[in-house]
């Protein structure tokens, strides 16, 4: 585990960020947030990005963030919940790292999301989400070594993550 990345990737609100953080502190790894590295290089926050410069621009920056991240030393990586709509990203997490997708029901992630910080989620964030989940799950599925079934307490979550990440042998 200690020689590869470990990435994070499923649906806004699934618990990337809050899980790559237990993951990080538990396996003493730094800590990466893809999209606090756009917001940095944007110097913008991503609610701002999506209408000012658009979604394209938006995924662009994103795949440079995800290849600045992959060529730093090991790390947990939370990504944001698009990352798997460029098959370039999915080849680079998989061929540098682990891919762990935090899977958590729509209901839950009903419960937890602000829609202000979500610019894909902007109106109706229900039916938002679930056509989102619709378009995406298969793209998690496909990109991911392991799901990571994130239902109940952050304990949970992390145990099942670090139980999945001792099963994965290091790619050579």
């Amino acid at each position: 585990m200690k020689n590869q990345h470990i990435y994070l990737i499923g649906m806004p609100g699934s618990g990337k960020t809050t899980l790559g953080q237990a993951l990080s502190a538990s396996l003493s790894l730094p800590f990466a947030d893809v999209d606090a590295r756009i917001e940095a290089f944007a110097n913008m926050p991503i609610t701002q990005i999506f209408p000012e410069r658009g979604e394209e621009a938006f995924r662009r920056m994103e795949g440079e963030a995800l290849a600045q991240c992959a060529a730093e030393p090991p790390q947990v990586i939370a990504t944001g919940g698009g990352v798997v709509l460029r098959e370039a990203n999915i080849a680079l997490m998989r061929a540098t790292g682990t891919v762990l997708w935090i899977d958590r029901p729509l209901k839950h992630i009903l419960g937890d999301v602000r829609q202000d910080t979500r610019p894909l989620l902007a109106g109706d964030a229900a039916e938002r989400l679930r056509t989102l989940h619709v378009q995406r799950e298969a793209l998690y599925r496909g990109a991911s070594h392991h799901r990571v079934d994130n239902v109940g307490m952050e304990e949970q979550g992390l145990r099942q993550a670090l139980a999945m990440l001792k099963q994965t042998v290091p790619q050579s």
